[in-house]
């Protein structure tokens, strides 16, 4: 990975923290610390492009550490003023204190799940024999660490039911380390693999070891290639991760990612092979005799043509969802019993709908897709006739948990109106029985939730999802939160926050546009907003905020915008292209240098999606809406906000470090151009709760006060009861 960095000397670096808290701009009461500027210029393809903060991309550096804590002092003491933060903190932990489950899984008759009694940082995981076995705690991450920045992310329970092995992530880190579990005593075992990214063990039918992949060790690699290169290994339990068996890996491929797969009958091993972020992948395979640690891997779809998504086994035949000359996706299945895999047999043919999920439960294929922008969930024989369609709450998202040879099945909903429910499918009735039910004390009644279709700006149609009371006056001066993404083939489809119906208490309006760059509406909707039709995102969010405006759900100035990573992008490149248009600007940990990003953490996964700067032609439609360098002098920008975390290996903070130096160096208004760097935080990803309760006042503290809002009490009795109900 190449590396960029402006040198100073122990005179310059001494003179700028010196200077640091000289006022470089008046805004409402505060100034700004003063940011050194550069005359660093690099040349793009003849284009000479400049640079005047890249200083800012050195996190190890005092300067910049220095910078971080002069701006959050500016930040905190503005937002304070605004006298929202702790009663708000106060209404948002009513809001998040209540029992709350994640998906259960099972094996050999015993069930793992999570559960958060309300306020608990990060959620433990249970253990129980059956539904009706009592739950026994087995392991509380809130104890790794007393401020509760230590997470899960990922667990994985032996085909025994008798090992369980987790990853644990430091102050939101991507980075892992990989711990074993004994189910019984709840004891861990010796076996600690390190140097992991985005791995999980895929354990043998034996339960003797498991297939997972490893990142090279820092200093075995040219700096920065640490994260990328994985090798797949097998790892038997008692061993020395040094020498676990080596099976396969990609040097031709820097951003190859790898997946293995046992399946749920322990006889094949399936790995998946992927080329950065796009969607198209290899398949390869291997039987597994007993006691085999390092089988041949065989191919069966090779040379990246299209998506090919593993599902599941039955016997000797492989199932997979795949988009190879299906853009909304189809299942088909192959036998691989023969020395050389069969070819595609269809077992369920492309529709209108886009698949977007698929498993084997109890000896039936399940399949979602989306139907504009919500889940439906149909059940089918093996050989792809149609069972029929699991009923379910509402219009909403979906996702479910199940093994092949078991009928004990767990479906999760959630809507905009409807918290997060665990049931369990009864076969017998064909019904969904609440299992773990959350009591939310809001009256759902009071709220609607409707989807609109509008028109973007080259004639195609957009829809969007509007959340609000049902007494609400359409006379153009609601307050709307415009929530969007739009990137990645990734849906945004219905979901329910407890910190989002804080904001419809006080009377907000919700607006989730599903732009182009996303995956509603299959390949074709993906493709048509990357590479150089990115620009179609933003004039479909434009156009999503002109709708509001003009159907009077509200105006310019009370319209927020907010979006995460490529929503940050989003929300800060719509404000360059059209800051006349909204309120205040909420950008979290975006990308927002184009020319830069694929420099840093595991960037260069994205250069399939966004493309990149080294390409000539790619870097034309890169500098025409980077965030960072259509930041115009004299313009005058809404309010804005950006915030990032100084421990994000995902997206680099030097890039939110930039845009908020050169807004606040260029904004031609007197709003507030502010940056907040949470502390041992990362990406979003295993954030605290206590974490998140913090950020979260702060970002409606600022949102509100921007708005000229003022805080509405609420239910005054308790919001959320802390119970929950659990039954078979």
């Amino acid at each position: 990975m190449r590396r960029f960095r402006i040198g100073c000397s122990v005179l310059a670096l001494s003179l700028s923290i010196l200077v640091l808290f000289a006022p470089s701009l008046l805004a409402k009461g505060f100034s700004y610390p003063n940011t050194r500027r550069t005359d660093q210029t690099d040349d793009y393809h003849g284009t000479q492009v400049a640079d005047p903060y890249r200083w800012l991309e050195d996190s190890d550096s005092p300067e910049v550490k220095s910078w971080i804590d002069s701006e959050n002092a500016v930040t905190r003491a503005y937002i304070d003023k605004t006298g929202f933060v702790n009663p708000i903190k106060q209404q948002l932990k009513a809001r998040l204190d209540y029992v709350r489950y994640g998906m259960p899984g099972e094996e050999q008759g015993v069930i793992f799940f999570t559960k958060n009694d309300g306020l608990q940082n990060q959620s433990p995981v249970y253990v129980q024999q059956g539904l009706d076995g009592a739950p026994r705690l087995l392991m509380d991450p809130n104890k790794l660490r007393e401020d509760g920045t230590a997470a899960m992310t990922s667990k994985s329970v032996s085909p025994d039911a008798k090992y369980m092995a987790y990853c644990i992530s430091l102050s939101g880190s991507d980075w892992q380390e990989m711990h074993v579990m004994d189910v019984a005593t709840g004891k861990n075992l010796p076996d600690v693999l390190p140097n992991l990214k985005f791995s999980d063990a895929s354990w043998t039918k034996d339960a003797k070891g498991f297939f997972y992949t490893r990142q090279p060790k820092a200093g075995t690699v040219k700096a920065g290639d640490e994260n990328y290169f994985p090798k797949l290994y097998y790892h038997r339990l008692g061993d020395d991760p040094e020498k676990d068996a080596f099976l396969y890996d990609r040097p031709d491929m820097r951003e190859a990612g790898i997946s293995p797969s046992v399946t749920d009958d322990g006889r094949y091993l399936v790995v998946t092979v992927w080329k950065g972020s796009s969607t198209k992948n290899e398949i390869y395979f291997s039987t597994l005799a007993a006691g085999q640690t390092t089988p041949k891997l065989l191919p069966v779809f090779t040379g990246f043509d299209a998506a090919y998504d593993f599902i599941g086994s039955s016997g000797d035949r492989l199932y997979f969802n795949t988009d190879k000359g299906a853009p909304n996706r189809k299942i088909v299945t192959m036998d691989v019993s023969k020395a050389k895999p069969s070819g595609m047999e269809p077992v369920i043919a492309e529709s209108k709908e886009v698949i977007t999920g698929a498993s084997i439960v109890n000896h039936e294929l399940w399949v979602e897709t989306l139907h504009n922008a919500h889940s439906r969930l149909v059940a089918y024989k093996l050989d792809g006739t149609r069972i029929d369609e699991v009923e379910l709450p509402a219009i909403g998202s979906v996702a479910w948990s199940g093994r092949p040879e078991s009928d004990l099945v767990f479906v999760g909903f959630t809507s905009f109106l409807f918290p997060y429910t665990v049931y369990r499918f009864d076969f017998q009735n064909r019904t969904l029985v609440p299992l773990y039910e959350p009591h939310v004390d809001f009256d759902r009644s009071a709220y609607t939730t409707r989807q609109v279709w509008y028109e973007s700006k080259d004639g195609t149609l957009v829809p969007m999802f509007l959340v609000h009371k049902k007494n609400l006056v359409l006379d153009g001066n609601n307050p709307v939160i415009m929530n969007a993404y739009g990137g990645f083939d990734i849906s945004m489809t219905p979901y329910f926050s407890p910190t989002r119906l804080f904001w419809l208490e006080q009377g907000g309006v919700l607006a989730v546009p599903n732009l182009r760059g996303g995956g509603e509406f299959g390949k074709a909707w993906h493709e048509a907003g990357m590479l150089e039709k990115k620009q179609n995102v933003f004039d479909d969010f434009i156009a999503a905020g002109e709708y509001l405006i003009a159907n009077g759900y509200t105006s310019p100035k009370r319209l927020v915008i907010e979006g995460g990573s490529n929503g940050g992008l989003l929300t800060s490149a719509v404000e360059m292209q059209r800051p006349d248009l909204f309120g205040t600007v909420i950008v979290q940990v975006p990308v927002a240098d184009m020319l830069r990003y694929h420099l840093f953490t595991v960037a260069r996964f994205w250069i399939p999606e966004y493309g990149s700067s080294d390409d000539p032609e790619q870097f034309k439609f890169l500098y025409a809406y980077s965030p960072l360098h259509n930041v115009k002098p004299g313009v005058s920008y809404p309010p804005t906000i950006v915030l990032t975390a100084d421990s994000d290996d995902r997206v680099h903070p030097g890039q939110a470090r930039k845009l908020a130096a050169t807004l606040q160096a260029d904004n031609a208004s007197d709003h507030p151009m502010l940056i907040r760097v949470e502390t041992r935080a990362g990406h979003g990803g295993g954030k605290p709760i206590t974490k998140i309760i913090e950020e979260t006042a702060d970002t409606y503290s600022f949102m509100m006060h921007e708005l000229g809002m003022s805080l509405k009490n609420g239910d005054k009795s308790k919001h959320l009861r802390k119970s929950a109900s659990a039954g078979s």
